[in-house]
């Protein structure tokens, strides 16, 4: 399968003291990568890398990335407008020497193989995008309707994001 947003870079290329690089997605590349993620819009796409190449043919990538999307709020069905800005850091291993392991520790830097001694910066953007979107988008300000809610006056959905373990914490305070 061919990557919808495609820049690839030579390990080679990368200087010893490392580089950095600014990638934009085209508009026929968002609307390809908006299909792929099943979202109905996907624009202004940009990632700007970090590159520090490594022993072995290792390259630690440090990405900056935005981007304007457009999801549909599984609430009301309504589309709306929002805007991703996500930082990350990934190590890219040669194919070769990648391996799956069974024991994944979550507070270690991802690795990602490459292969033909080419990384691709454009795939490798388009994976933490789709690993930033919310899988249950809400529009900000949408209610859930009273009759589905199990309450009289419905719930109003929060309009920020919640912090990791705020419901264990609601709940912790209920009990007390």
């Amino acid at each position: 399968m061919d990557a919808e947003f495609s820049r690839p870079l030579a390990v080679g290329r990368i200087p010893v003291q490392g580089m950095e690089t600014v990638i934009e997605a085209k508009d026929a590349e968002c609307n390809a990568l908006a299909r792929r993620f099943g979202i109905p819009g996907l624009r202004n796409l940009s990632c700007r890398y970090r590159l520090k190449p490594g022993p072995d043919g290792e390259v630690l990538a440090e990405g900056w990335l935005t981007a304007h999307v457009t999801q549909e709020c599984v609430v009301s069905l309504e589309p709306f407008e929002d805007v991703m800005a996500e930082s990350f850091t990934v190590r890219c291993i040669p194919a070769a020497r990648f391996r799956e392991d069974d024991e994944v520790d979550p507070f270690s830097i991802d690795e990602v193989p490459y292969e033909r001694d080419t990384i691709d910066l454009g795939e490798l953007a388009a994976e933490e995008v789709s690993l930033a979107l919310d899988p249950y988008p809400h529009k900000p300000g949408c209610a859930i309707p009273a009759e589905f809610a199990g309450t009289d006056e419905g719930v109003v959905e929060e309009t920020t994001r919640r912090q990791p373990f705020s419901a264990l914490a609601e709940l912790k305070k209920k009990q007390n």
